[in-house]
C-alpha cells in the first residue's frame, strides 16, 4: 500500500498534504491518469485536455508517453501527444523519465518515448537512470511491449540523435516491437514531430476501434500563446556592458519589457536573431543569386535577401548539409570526407568552417535561389538564461549575453545572437522573443531549503534570477555561490549583486575563481574541492546543487569534484558516490542547466 502523503514527505504544507491524501485514495486508476496531465499541464502553464471517459478508455488502447528533456523541448511534445491522444479517446499516463521507475517497464504494453540528445551523444540528466538500466544485465525482456521514439538532437553535433538511437534499438533488442520508426528531428523539430505524433496516433486508434463514449478532438489552449512560431515583441530596456576597460572579452546584461509574458527563475529566454548582413550579402555574391529571388520561406514567398537574414540558418555547417551539397557540387573531396570510418577526418573538417566556407571551396554556377534555400535549415531560436526574477522586476526579462568572436580559417566569425544583441540591437528596439520554460532547474519549493549554485561565465546568469527570488519571497533558507571566469577586475559578473546580497545576508557564502590572475589557472571546481567539508555537509543538511554553464569541460569536471567530495567526506568509494549523486539527481536536489 502507497505510504499517506504527509508534510514530510512531500513540499506541501500539512493542511496541504492531508487534502491531496484523502483526493487520491478516492480515486481510480484511470482518474489518476487524468490527474497526473492535468497537473503537468497546469505546472507549465498549458491549458489541459479534456477529462477522458471511462466508457472510452475501455474500448480504446492506453499509452505510456515517457519524455526525457533536458530543456523542455521533449516535455511539451510529450504534453502536446498527451493531450491528442486523450482527445481521441485514448488512456494515457504521462511521465517524465526521472520520475520513472525502471521496473515498470515490464509492466508497459504501449510506449511512446521522447527523449533528446545532449551535448555528445549523452542522454539528458533526467534520462541517464532509464538509459543505464535499459542497456544493463537487469534490463527485463519486453516481447509484449510496442513503442515508438521520437528523438530530438542538433545536427551540428556528430551523434546527432543518439539517445533516441539508443533507446529505439535496445527496446528492439530487447524483444519489443516498434509501431512505428523513429523519427530524428533537428533544432526545427515541430513539423517532424506533429507527423510523427499523428502518425502513432494514427497507429494506435487503427489497433482498437473506437468506443461508443470517444471524446471529440478538442482545441488545445487558450487566448493569446507567445512561443516561437508566434513570438512577443519586446522592446529594450538596457543594453550594457558588464565588463570593465581593457577585458579581453564582451559580456552585456539587456533588459526586455515583457508585460504579460510569465517566467519562473530557471527558465529561458527565446530569441529570434538575425542573421548578420554582411555574411547574407557574401553569400548572395558568392553564389551570384539576386536579391529578391523569390523562395519559400515559413508560410509565404519572400525575397532571398530576407530569407537568408530572418529565416534560414546559414552559419553553423552541418553534416546533412555537407551530404546534400555533396550530391549537387560532385566533390570526391567531400564523399571521402562523409565515407564510413572517416569521423575524425569530417570531425577536423567542420571544425571553425561554415556554410560560406564550403560555397567558396566548391563553387556550383547556376545554383539557383530555391535550391540553395533547400539545403538549408531553419534559423533555430537562440536561449539564453533568464538572469531576474519576475516577482522582483514585474514585467521585465533580463539575460546574459556573452558575444561571440573569433577567428578561423583567415576569417572573422561571429555568433548570430550574440553579436546581433551586441552590435545592432539598442534601447528602445523591439526583439521577438518568447518564454522557454525549464522544469529541470527550479528552486526548492520550499524557501528554507539551503542552495549551493556553481556558475562560471554566463552560467552565473540564472542564480541572479534565483536570489532575486528568494529575496523577493523572503525565503530564509542559506544560499552559497561559486562564480568564476578570467579576471576578477574586469569579468567579474554583477560584482556589486553579489556583494550586495553577501552584506545583507542574503547570499550566505561566496567564492570566486578567477583563472588568469594567477600563473596556476583555477576553476570553480578547484573552489568546491578546497571547500570539501562544508559543501559535504550542506548537502547532509539537505541543500539542493545547481550547475550552469559549459557542457564540455566545466560540467564534467564539477560532476567529478562532487563525486570526490562525497567519496571522500562520505567514506565511499567512487561508484557509491556516484549513486549518492544520482540519488540527488532523482530527488531533484542535484539540477543541471548545461549548454
Amino acid at each position: 500500500m502507497n505510504a499517506p502523503i504527509t508534510a514530510l514527505n512531500t513540499p506541501l504544507s500539512t493542511a496541504q498534504a492531508e487534502q491531496l491524501d484523502a483526493l487520491v485514495r478516492g480515486l481510480t486508476p484511470l482518474q489518476m491518469q487524468w490527474l497526473s496531465g492535468y497537473l503537468a499541464g497546469r505546472a507549465e502553464g498549458a491549458t489541459p485536455a479534456p477529462p477522458v471517459s471511462a466508457a472510452s478508455s475501455v474500448t480504446r488502447s492506453a499509452v505510456t508517453v515517457l519524455y526525457g528533456s533536458q530543456s523542455g523541448n521533449g516535455a511539451k511534445l510529450a504534453r502536446r501527444l498527451g493531450e491528442l491522444a486523450q482527445a481521441r479517446g485514448l488512456a494515457v499516463t504521462l511521465t517524465s523519465m526521472a520520475d520513472y521507475k525502471p521496473a515498470r517497464l515490464r509492466d508497459e504494453r504501449t510506449l511512446a518515448v521522447i527523449v533528446s540528445t545532449h551535448g555528445e551523444g549523452e542522454p539528458p540528466d533526467c534520462a541517464r537512470e532509464l538509459h543505464e538500466f535499459v542497456h544493463g544485465r537487469k534490463a527485463p525482456g519486453l516481447e509484449n511491449l510496442r513503442y515508438s521514439v521520437l528523438a530530438l538532437g542538433d545536427s551540428s553535433y556528430q551523434f546527432y540523435c543518439q539517445t533516441g538511437k539508443d533507446f529505439d534499438l535496445v527496446l528492439e533488442k530487447l524483444g519489443a516491437t516498434r509501431l512505428r520508426p523513429r523519427v530524428d528531428c533537428d533544432l526545427d523539430y515541430d513539423d517532424a514531430a506533429a507527423a510523427w505524433i499523428d502518425g502513432l496516433l494514427g497507429e494506435l486508434e487503427h489497433v482498437a476501434a473506437p468506443g461508443p463514449g470517444a471524446v471529440a478532438p478538442a482545441a488545445v489552449g487558450t487566448g493569446a500563446q507567445h512561443d516561437k512560431r508566434h513570438p512577443y515583441q519586446a522592446e529594450v530596456l538596457e543594453n550594457i556592458v558588464l565588463n570593465g576597460r581593457g577585458a579581453d572579452k564582451e559580456t552585456r546584461h539587456i533588459e526586455f519589457a515583457v508585460p504579460g509574458l510569465a517566467y519562473e527563475p530557471g527558465d529561458a529566454l527565446g530569441v529570434l536573431a538575425c542573421n548578420d548582413p554582411a555574411l547574407v550579402q557574401e553569400l548572395l555574391s558568392t553564389l551570384e543569386l539576386p536579391t529578391d529571388a523569390p523562395v519559400q520561406a515559413g508560410d509565404a514567398l519572400r525575397p532571398l535577401q530576407e530569407a537568408l537574414t530572418h529565416h534560414y540558418e546559414i552559419t553553423t555547417l552541418t553534416r546533412p548539409f555537407l551530404a546534400a551539397y555533396a550530391a549537387l557540387a560532385g566533390s570526391d573531396k567531400i564523399a571521402g570526407l562523409l565515407a564510413e570510418g572517416n569521423a575524425d577526418a569530417l570531425r577536423a573538417y567542420l571544425a571553425g568552417r561554415q556554410i560560406i566556407d564550403v560555397v567558396q571551396e566548391f563553387p556550383l554556377p547556376g545554383l539557383a535561389a530555391e535550391q540553395f534555400v533547400a539545403l538549408l535549415r531553419r534559423l533555430p531560436p537562440r536561449l539564453f538564461s533568464l538572469a531576474s526574477s519576475l516577482v522582483a522586476c514585474p514585467d521585465e526579462a533580463h539575460i546574459t549575453v556573452a558575444a561571440v568572436r573569433y577567428q578561423s580559417l583567415g576569417r572573422q566569425r561571429l555568433g548570430v545572437a550574440s553579436t546581433w544583441l551586441a552590435d545592432r540591437v539598442q534601447p528602445g528596439d523591439t526583439v521577438p522573443v518568447f518564454i522557454e520554460h525549464n522544469e529541470n532547474f527550479r528552486l526548492p519549493a520550499r524557501p528554507d531549503i539551503p542552495v549551493i549554485m556553481v556558475g562560471p561565465g554566463t552560467g552565473v546568469a540564472p542564480f541572479r534570477a534565483f536570489l532575486q527570488e528568494r529575496e523577493a519571497i523572503g525565503a530564509t533558507g542559506r544560499n552559497w555561490l561559486f562564480f568564476g571566469d578570467r579576471h576578477f577586475y574586469t569579468d567579474f559578473l554583477y560584482q556589486t549583486d553579489w556583494q550586495a546580497w553577501n552584506k545583507a545576508g542574503l547570499l550566505t557564502r561566496l567564492d570566486v575563481a578567477f583563472s588568469r590572475d594567477q600563473e596556476q589557472k583555477v576553476y570553480v571546481q578547484q573552489r568546491l574541492r578546497e571547500q570539501a567539508g562544508e559543501v559535504y555537509a550542506w548537502l547532509q543538511d539537505g541543500a539542493h546543487i545547481y550547475v550552469c554553464g559549459d557542457a564540455t569541460a566545466m560540467a564534467a569536471d564539477v560532476h567529478a569534484a562532487l563525486r570526490d567530495i562525497v567519496a571522500g567526506e562520505g567514506k565511499l568509494d567512487a561508484e557509491a558516490a556516484e549513486d549518492y549523486l544520482r540519488e540527488l539527481s532523482r530527488n531533484r536536489r542535484y539540477q543541471r542547466d548545461i549548454y
